[in-house]
């Protein structure tokens, strides 16, 4: 790839932004942004100089990337070098994110709530409704938690072919109540 056209930079410099507001560094988000939209694998040098950031910084970038497994190494015939590239299926990306931040974020604040539940105490009005309060943040972690699991086991697409009847689940759900 010889320069980025202008509507590929607005992509990349615009999931940079929106990856710096989902607690990612921007340059991570960035080499995402440059990954998914190239047609071709492309070696950490090339993704150095088309973002124009250092190439130590696209190293631990690209770690970073594969930690999530939204990246991963592939190699070219003829070329020594490692070449890498993103998910391209958008809802396989969407799935390994959401698992990965329930595993970093959902799990552990889970275990912390579990913990704090037990601990808090009764002694005094202030404890009664400080545990009472954790015990509610843990039921509803615990009920999303359990909710995110049952759709997760559910059969490829489902969630695609579940997303085209929101219009008649919200017709379902408001008669329900």
């Amino acid at each position: 790839m010889e320069k980025l056209s202008p509507t590929s930079e607005r992509f990349i410099l615009h999931w940079g932004e929106l990856g710096t507001r989902w607690g990612l560094n921007r340059t991570v988000a960035q080499i995402h942004a440059l990954l998914y939209i190239s047609p071709q694998p492309l070696p950490a040098d090339e993704i150095a100089r088309l973002l124009s950031v250092a190439r130590s910084n696209v190293s631990n970038s690209l770690r970073e990337l594969q930690g999530w497994g939204i990246v991963k190494v592939v190699h070219v015939l003829g070329d020594r070098r490692d070449h890498f590239e993103s998910l391209k299926d958008v809802w396989e990306l969407f799935y390994v994110i959401l698992d990965e931040r329930k595993r970093r974020e959902i799990d552990p604040t889970l275990a912390l709530l579990k913990e704090c539940a037990m601990a808090a105490g009764e002694s005094t009005p202030e404890d009664r409704e400080a545990r009472k309060r954790i015990r509610e943040m843990l039921n509803f972690f615990e009920e999303t938690s359990s909710l995110y699991d049952e759709f997760r086991r559910l059969p490829g697409g489902a969630l695609r072919q579940l997303l085209r009847f929101k219009g008649q689940l919200r017709r379902l759900f408001s008669t329900a109540s």
